[in-house]
This record gives C-alpha cells, sequence and structure tokens, in this order.
C-alpha cells in the first residue's frame, strides 16, 4: 500500500505562468513503511517536493494522496505529517521534555500523558535521563535526536527530514544516519529523505528518487540506481564514474576501448557506446598488459588509496586498498576492466 502518491505534480513560485517549474510533471510513490530519498543537486526541486507533501507548499497542477485520502489543497495541520527541519530549531529556554513536548501541549494532550509519551521517545533515541538538560547543554548529535523526537513524538504517519545530518561532522553523520535508519525500521515509519549526499542516500534508503531540474531523472533501489543508471547524469550522482567512448563489436560482447579490448558480460548493440566506468572497475598491472598508463599521484584516503592515471583514454583514477604499496608516480602501468563497474549508457 503506497502511502503517499504523487501524480504528475508541478509547482512554479509566482503568479508569472512565464516562470520555470520548481517541480515538473513528477509521479511517483512511497510505500508505507519504507525510507524513500529525494536526491539531487542544489536548485533540482528535492525541497520543494519534500515541502509539497509537508503542505507548506502547494502544487499548481496534479494529485498528492495519502494513503486513500487526497490532500493536494490541505494544509499542514489536516495532515499527519511532522517534518524535521536542516536546523533543528530547539526553544533555548526549554529543557529537553519540554521541547519534546512542545507539539503535544499544543494539540491539547493532557500534561501527564505528553510526558509519558515525551519520555518514551526520548528512551527510543538514546536520550534517556536527559530530560532535564538545556539545549545549550547537549552535544550536535543529541541536540539533533531531541529534534527527531519531538518530531517523532506525535505520531505521525510521514515523518519528513530536510538534510538533517548536514551540520554535523563526518563522523557524526555516519552514527545518526544509522540511528535514523534504525529507527524507521524498528517503528515502521514511512520516510521522505532529502539529501544531496548519495552516501547518505545509499545507507537509509529502500528507495532512491533522483531529481534533476525539477524532474525525476530516475528512481528505484540504492543497487539499482549504482550499478544500472540510466543516464551519465544519474551514474555520477549515485557515485563516481568516467565516460569513454567505446566499440561494441558484431557479437554484442567484445568492446573496444583504445587499445584496450574489454569483454562485456551483457550482449550490447554493435556499434558506438558510450561507457560509464567506475573507480572499482579498474585492474592494474605490469607495463607489458592491458591498456598503457602512467601515473600522475596518488592520495591516501584511509581505507584505499586514489590514484591518477593519464591514458589514451584520458586522465581516469582508481582505488586500490590501503594495506597493497600504490605505483610510484611516473611508473608505467597496464590496466584491465573487470566485469563490474561499467556501464553501458544510451546518451551522455
Amino acid at each position: 500500500m503506497s502511502q503517499i502518491k504523487f501524480q504528475n505534480v508541478k509547482k512554479r513560485y509566482g503568479s508569472d505562468t512565464s516562470s520555470p517549474w520548481a517541480v515538473n510533471g513528477v509521479s511517483f510513490e512511497i510505500p508505507k513503511g519504507t525510507l524513500t530519498t529525494l536526491l539531487g543537486p542544489s536548485g533540482c526541486g528535492k525541497t520543494t517536493t519534500l515541502r509539497m507533501i509537508a503542505g507548506l507548499e502547494f502544487a499548481n497542477e496534479g494529485q498528492i494522496w495519502m494513503g486513500d485520502q487526497n490532500v493536494t489543497h490541505l494544509g499542514p495541520a489536516q495532515r499527519s505529517v511532522s517534518m524535521m527541519f536542516q536546523s533543528y530549531a530547539l526553544f533555548p529556554h526549554l529543557n529537553v521534555l519540554d521541547n519534546v513536548m512542545y507539539g503535544l501541549r499544543m494539540s491539547g494532550i493532557a500534561k501527564a500523558q505528553a510526558v509519558q509519551r515525551a519520555m518514551q521517545t526520548l528512551a527510543n533515541v538514546g536520550l534517556k535521563s536527559m530530560e532535564a538538560r538545556w539545549p545549550s547543554e547537549l552535544s550536535g548529535g543529541q541536540q539533533q535526536r531531541v529534534a527527531l523526537a519531538r518530531a517523532l513524538v506525535l505520531e505521525p504517519a510521514v515523518l519528513l527530514f530536510d538534510e538533517p545530518l548536514s551540520n554535523l561532522d563526518a563522523r557524526l553523520r555516519r552514527e545518526m544516519r544509522e540511528e535514523i535508519r534504525d529507527i524507521q525500521q524498528r517503528l515502521g515509519l514511512t520516510v521522505a529523505y532529502v539529501t544531496h549526499d548519495q552516501s547518505e542516500a545509499l545507507a537509509v534508503s529502500d528507495q532512491v528518487i533522483v531529481m534533476n531540474q525539477g524532474q525525476i531523472a530516475q528512481q528505484g533501489t540504492p543497487r539499482d540506481l549504482y550499478e544500472q543508471p540510466s543516464s551519465y547524469f544519474v551514474a555520477n550522482f549515485m557515485g563516481e564514474a568516467i565516460t569513454v567512448k567505446a566499440q561494441v563489436q558484431a557479437d554484442g560482447h567484445h568492446v573496444r576501448l583504445a587499445t584496450l579490448n574489454w569483454h562485456s558480460p551483457q550482449a550490447l548493440t554493435p556499434g558506438e557506446v558510450h561507457l560509464a566506468i567506475r573507480p572499482e572497475a579498474w585492474r592494474m598491472h605490469d607495463a607489458s598488459e592491458g591498456l598503457p598508463a602512467r601515473v600522475l599521484k596518488h592520495s591516501f584516503l584511509g581505507a584505499f588509496y586514489e590514484i591518477t592515471l593519464s591514458c589514451e583514454l584520458g586522465r581516469l583514477w582508481l582505488q586500490m586498498p590501503s594495506h597493497q604499496t600504490p605505483p610510484a608516480v611516473g611508473e608505467s602501468i597496464g590496466l584491465s576492466l573487470s566485469d563490474s563497474g561499467v556501464i553501458a549508457l544510451p546518451s551522455v
């Protein structure tokens, strides 16, 4: 069953009909109890889409459904939705418990019941025994948990996140995205999550919707979008890739890239093709084997080295485990391609 459904939704700002569409003909479904990420660059329409789910913006055309209710023209108070913003916006003059209870009290819930629900929600997000603290006494991650508890305590049908981790450092981002995913799965929440960070999208999502210029470029599972992108834009947004021209031979499996011969595990249409190649697809050999290349530099990035190379295909890079010794700068090597990490694209 779909908890959220968009049907050919369009949105533009202002009354000028010549203004560009911020969201242009978007259709998708978010199944109940799942997490869907809206992913894309700044200005692609993902936050506008999220705000239309919340009722903070209204569509010019199309319909928005929640369950079996058409909510296209309903305001935020008429939708069972909670939204967590990039800025946690905690009340500095209220302690943790009062911050979490605020929405319940404004809804007319009796204080005793509000306290009970708030305390249980604080326990669910790992903040048990912190109810008396002030926001200024909390770390960034703890403040984020309070904001999350404040959204969860209202028991919404849909929970919305707008770039919730962008103010955190890298280590805390990782911890909190795992926390959000764990809570979502444990409580069976329906979540729409906006980010421009593909690693977040890959880590937390059941479904990813990649947006570009107000439209959906592609949607599917994180693995599908990473392994089977439909365009160079999606391939590059769901990871890193370089694009090269290649020639597919008559049998559909033998592919020629400059002086390199590669065997495609899937049959391709004979003729010219564009291949998106992930860094992990490259294999290094002695200079006598494969495509000749020269090492320009290598960078230590913790778990792996990133090796930058120059070859007949142009400048490219690959990754190798950091426990191995990288080739020296200026060294000549040979390159080949593995079966995985190479994607044939219909267009660039």
